[in-house]
């Protein structure tokens, strides 16, 4: 118990101190701000250990993250508070008016981004002598090619984005991780089987079982909750149900094998929407806002303090850091090709937003979610090969594209009320 506190007051109290030097000095996006300074902390360390190897302060910080499990700390921890503030503030009204490209993006870009990247990775791998099966190729392109929807939602909060894209955007990212879990999930099952064991109907079959039954899952337990707070008026209990809606909610997704993170969102969308507007007063409301953004903020800090911290545990090479670089472009035009796809064919009955495509390309940020899925990979000779890559185009990403974002957005999107209609978007 001790040693746990010792990590929480550690991780909280770096957290604070990074947060409140990049609000002094830096005035980056606190989250990019945190992830920054934690990296540089991070390869000061490793150089300072270059000039005096047995000072050993990595190695004890090494062995305080194999503690902490990033895994299980974000994927049964964070991931179901952070995807539950993120949906509450998302607009379902916006989500059903652009429910086609939003699906489209989540489910067939995500497929075909899986595609892409798994068969280009493999090459890639082979070209600088790096050996990695072409199945576990494929997995990483499942884990990298969701968009993250805490790093996505986050840059979001600093940037100006008209109406009818920021739907797109923070709809893709909220549900594609869920879709990209269940992906991994499947692709994982093939790899453990050699591809025999596992059959055509038994994909299906998980496949309906994880996000159908997430969907299920979390119309029925939010609606629980709604009911609950429409028949009372009680501020502090009603945030009290909507911590417990998002803890219950998703330990019956884990115990029932459904997909924690789709259920997650779809009751965070239930009471964020009809509850706020039909079960609860202003004052509840209010607070419930309030509430919600500040776990949000906390656990984002701490989220990016962790991936930051996470340089000293990696294994570099000289061919893993190639293969690395050369898979940043290769994510980006997968990315490109599964946002292009969909929308020109959408294209085709409605108009959408101009600048729409390389926006979505370069705002789809990846995050924790691809670090805790490829750190849940099964100790293979190839893990931390693919652990590497995956840590390098994350913070690529987060990093320079959360950045650039804003600038592009600006150049491409000058200030004009009419890229807010309906009529510019699907």
């Amino acid at each position: 118990m001790q040693n746990l506190l010792d990590i929480v007051a550690a991780l909280l109290g770096l957290s604070a101190l990074f947060g409140y030097l990049n609000h002094r000095l830096f005035k980056l996006p606190p989250t990019i701000g945190l992830l920054v300074m934690t990296l540089v902390a991070s390869l000061a360390l490793l150089g300072i250990e270059l000039i005096i190897p047995g000072i050993g302060i990595s190695g004890n910080i090494r062995s305080t993250l194999d503690q902490i499990d990033f895994h299980d700390t974000l994927m049964t921890g964070m991931l179901s508070f952070l995807l539950f503030a993120g949906a509450m503030h998302v607009n379902l009204a916006d989500l059903k008016a652009r429910r086609f490209a939003i699906g489209s993006m989540a489910t067939a870009g995500l497929l075909l981004s899986t595609a892409l990247i798994g068969g280009g990775s493999w090459l890639i791998f082979q070209t600088v002598g790096v050996s990695v099966p072409f199945i576990y190729c494929l997995l990483f392109g499942a884990l990298i090619s969701p968009t993250d929807p805490i790093a996505v939602l986050g840059i979001l909060k600093t940037v100006s984005v008209p109406t009818t894209l920021k739907a797109k955007i923070a709809g893709e990212s909220l549900f594609n991780d869920g879709v990209a879990v269940v992906v991994f999930v499947i692709l994982l099952s093939l790899a453990s089987d050699n591809g025999h064991a596992t059959t055509a109907s038994g994909i299906a079959i998980l496949f309906l079982q994880e996000a159908v039954g997430g969907v299920v899952l979390g119309l029925i337990t939010g609606a629980v909750a709604f009911v609950a707070m429409r028949s009372i008026d009680e501020y502090v209990l009603e945030v009290l149900i909507s911590l417990a809606l998002v803890t219950v909610t998703y330990s019956i997704a884990i115990n029932l094998h459904t997909s924690g993170p789709i259920a997650v969102v779809v009751a965070g969308l239930l009471i964020g929407n009809y509850g706020k507007e039909h079960a609860m007063s202003e004052v509840t409301h209010d607070h419930l806002n309030k509430f919600w953004e500040l776990i949000d903020e906390v656990l984002n800090a701490v989220l990016f303090l962790l991936i930051g911290l996470e340089v000293l545990a990696l294994s570099f090479s000289a061919p893993i850091l190639v293969a690395a670089l050369l898979a940043i472009p290769l994510t980006l035009m997968a990315r490109l090709i599964s946002v292009a796809l969909p929308i020109s064919l959408l294209e085709l009955r409605r108009s959408f937003t101009k600048g729409a495509i390389p926006i979505l390309t370069w705002g789809g940020l990846r995050g924790g979610i691809s670090v805790a899925l490829v750190l849940s990979l099964p100790d293979t000779p190839w893990k931390d090969t693919l652990v590497t890559v995956c840590y390098v185009i994350v913070v690529f990403s987060i990093i320079v594209q959360g950045l650039t974002i804003s600038p592009l957005i600006k150049k491409l999107l000058p200030e004009n009320p009419s890229l807010n209609e309906d009529t510019k978007s699907i």
